[in-house]
């Protein structure tokens, strides 16, 4: 039977190439449109014409050396923490599940401010092997604590996580108190920012999130199978500890190198999986390249609206993914206490 969608039918392989396809088109129109809004004096005419080549003329600046990485690197984080997410959820069987809620984001972010503040990294090649190995420890502490405190159960395992991220995100700010002058050039970073970031840094991250989704959709399918429970998946014969740590490896990539990218970044995660969910069901390879798109276009739009939100400033698009994300988080909380009463 097709899966009903808010009164409406998604019928068959058919129907959901036909809603990606439509979300590819939105993504791209949106896309287009992030090139002529934001600060800066750039007609839609000299917006056009810099597409073109690069004529010197201020406008011509703003749009190729700004707007367009800061678009590029806005969907390549939101790419990455949407499938993220979907893997984590998987995972531990936790719908409230989130890379940064767990602690991966805290992890890598807190990385990242030891590398440069203290080891004088500069540049995203220089402090991603930082971020990475940030968010695998991390991840790591917190199923650890998990499984000691309340033996993994899903919520034990976000209260961990989100005890976690708050201890470290406390360490981070502390960091930066102490030297101002030194992290001075991370406080933008730190808020999840997408502006500033070269075609190095975004050729690099391109490569490091491309292996991340190879993994994710090789382990989607045993994935998936265990969530039917380890018995019925061994039965199957999906290889259980493989497969977790392959899912482990997939996140650590995808959550890390977002995070490096575009700073601690949440809720991206928490929102994206339940969309692709409630438009594809449990079909987890589905969901990955939904939740792809979703949240490229998600990170994409908060940004946008960042740009216009606070003039004459800006609005860094974590602020506005927080402000999105709380409620929604409040609202899943709340439906999943009164599913379980």
């Amino acid at each position: 039977m097709p899966r009903r969608v808010g009164g409406e039918r998604l019928g068959g392989v058919a129907g959901r190439i036909a809603v990606l396809c439509a979300g590819v088109g939105v993504l791209v129109a949106t896309a287009w449109f992030s090139l002529f809004v934001g600060a800066g004096d750039a007609s839609p005419a000299q917006v056009v014409a810099a597409l073109g080549g690069h004529d010197g003329s201020n406008a011509a600046t703003i749009v190729r050396d700004m707007r367009l990485p800061r678009g590029l690197t806005a969907m390549l984080v939101g790419l990455a923490l949407g499938v993220a997410g979907t893997i984590m959820q998987a995972l531990i069987g936790n719908p409230l599940a989130d890379p940064g809620l767990l602690g991966v984001n805290a992890g890598a972010g807190l990385a990242v401010v030891v590398a440069v503040g203290f080891l004088g990294l500069v540049g995203f090649n220089a402090y991603i092997w930082f971020a990475l190995c940030g968010a695998l420890v991390v991840s790591l502490f917190v199923y650890a604590i998990s499984a000691t405190a309340g033996r993994g159960s899903p919520f034990t395992v976000v209260l961990s996580g989100v005890a976690v991220s708050a201890v470290l995100m406390g360490v981070t700010n502390a960091l930066a108190l102490i030297d101002p002058t030194r992290f001075n050039a991370l406080r933008t970073w730190m808020a999840g920012s997408v502006t500033g970031r070269d075609g190095g840094s975004m050729l690099a991250g391109s490569f490091i999130i491309l292996a991340g989704l190879v993994v994710a959709v090789i382990i989607a399918a045993p994935l998936a199978q265990l969530g039917l429970g380890e018995d019925t998946a061994r039965s199957l014969g999906v290889r259980v500890g493989p497969t977790r740590f392959g899912a482990t490896i997939a996140v650590m990539l995808l959550a890390g190198t977002a995070t490096a990218l575009g700073g601690p970044i949440m809720f991206v995660g928490l929102m994206v999986p339940h969309l692709a969910h409630a438009l594809v069901g449990p079909r987890l390879v589905w969901a990955i390249v939904y939740s792809a798109v979703g949240g490229a276009l998600l990170v994409l739009l908060a940004d946008m609206v960042g740009r216009v939100v606070a003039p004459p400033g800006e609005a860094p698009a974590g602020l506005i993914t927080a402000i999105l994300g709380a409620p929604v988080l409040a609202l899943l909380a709340q439906g999943r206490h009164g599913a379980a009463s």
